[in-house]
């Protein structure tokens, strides 16, 4: 990959607001599907999905669950700070600090923070008929977030509180505030771990039915956890792609699902980019454990995969993860990425994709980019000329990954 010689310009469309979907449609499989196989676009609705889907092939879903990121607290002069929980600083596992009762500290964003020259905000509120008192003090601040240390009166653990006290964080480009059908349809009907600050919207078109059909005809359906961290929402701001910093994100992969993998006899379809990426970063991981004399640590970096061997079979590497995980006797790999996945990216596990239509000069372009080729402006360009739905509660598409 020469990244240095990609330019954002030639990965952007003029998307229209009357483009955008600022709603969800009412059933959640009738959302349009736009299919790229061979080279041909197609259309369908996403209800018929299992009938581009063989008996051998396997869908994999991301499991993550959006949590209520969105925390408004008042100053004493009644000026509004919102505080944004991106992830747990400490501690840094997700399950443990939703599990604490006293105190934790986050990575956030803060809306106003101008106005937040120095004090204690306090947020209060009754769950369960008891009154909670919410205190945020500021710790930290860097270019990428702000440490805020929360602490709480009442016992409650900081999940329960999130879920009381905070808004579902919808995306920015929808112009408007979380209503109460976000809480239902900005979340997978399979989600289960929370820690997403935004949704792998490819998995809000699934609906028990279509689950349903799909594991009576044999498919695989199996999950891995991604949580998707807000910086899927920061377009690419320079001019060339390689001066992007890609944000990091934390994955989990079961051993038990690798051992699939490597059975798997049909196409591996991801259902979203989060997939995508956790698998693709997943690979990278078996081969870093291939290469001797090196402390293999579990994160890959921006642009790693293009520093490591590029001759490593799928399976020869899944393997080694597998060997890695069965010695350290992990039932669980717990790892972080930031890879970048652009044009000239050669794709090693996934085959097709499911996903919506994305944002100009966006990551996620370059990655539709990197499956499709230069087909990706034909695929766009059909989906806007016939009335598709674009971004988070838009329309869907099908594509083969063209290598």
């Amino acid at each position: 990959m020469n990244i240095e010689s990609l330019n954002i310009s030639g990965y952007t469309y003029i998307l229209p607001e009357k483009c955008i979907a600022r709603y969800p449609l009412r059933e959640r499989d009738m959302s349009r599907l736009l299919v790229f196989a061979g080279g041909n676009i197609s259309e369908d609705i996403f209800s018929r999905l299992p009938d581009y889907i063989d008996s051998d092939d396997m869908l994999v879903f991301n499991n993550t669950r959006v949590i209520r990121a969105r925390i408004e607290m008042e100053k004493e002069t009644g000026a509004r700070i919102e505080i944004f929980c991106l992830e747990p600083y400490e501690p840094a596992d997700y399950a443990v600090s939703f599990a604490q009762r006293e105190s934790c500290r986050w990575k956030c964003m803060v809306g106003n923070l101008k106005k937040w020259k120095s004090g204690v905000l306090k947020k209060q509120m009754v769950l369960d008929g008891k009154t909670i008192d919410l205190f945020a003090e500021k710790q930290e601040i860097t270019p990428h977030y702000t440490v805020i240390r929360f602490r709480w009166t009442g016992n409650a653990d900081f999940g329960t509180l999130l879920d009381a006290m905070g808004q579902m964080p919808i995306p920015p480009y929808l112009n408007r505030k979380s209503e109460m059908i976000d809480e239902i349809r900005y979340q997978t009907i399979y989600s289960k771990y929370k820690g997403s600050v935004a949704a792998p919207t490819a998995g809000l078109h699934f609906s028990p039915q279509i689950l349903q059909s799909l594991s009576a005809q044999g498919t695989s359906l199996e999950e891995i956890t991604l949580h998707v961290g807000a910086g899927t929402f920061r377009p690419i701001q320079q001019d060339m792609v390689g001066e992007h910093r890609m944000h990091a994100e934390t994955f989990s992969i079961r051993r038990d699902f690798i051992r699939k993998l490597l059975d798997c006899k049909g196409r591996l379809t991801a259902v979203g980019t989060t997939s995508l990426r956790a698998l693709e970063s997943a690979y990278w991981l078996g081969v870093k454990f291939m290469q001797p004399d090196t402390l293999q640590r579990l994160e890959l970096q921006q642009w790693e995969a293009c520093e490591l061997p590029q001759n490593i079979s799928a399976r020869d590497a899944f393997l080694h993860l597998e060997a890695a995980m069965n010695a350290a006797k992990l039932d669980v790999l717990h790892a972080s990425t930031r890879i970048m996945i652009v044009p000239g990216y050669k794709f090693r596990v996934c085959k097709r994709l499911i996903t919506n239509f994305h944002q100009p000069q966006s990551t996620l372009l370059l990655l539709v980019a990197a499956a499709t080729g230069d087909q990706w402006q034909n695929i766009y360009r059909y989906a806007m000329n016939n009335g598709f739905r674009f971004l988070s509660y838009g329309d869907s598409s099908l594509l083969d990954i063209v290598q």
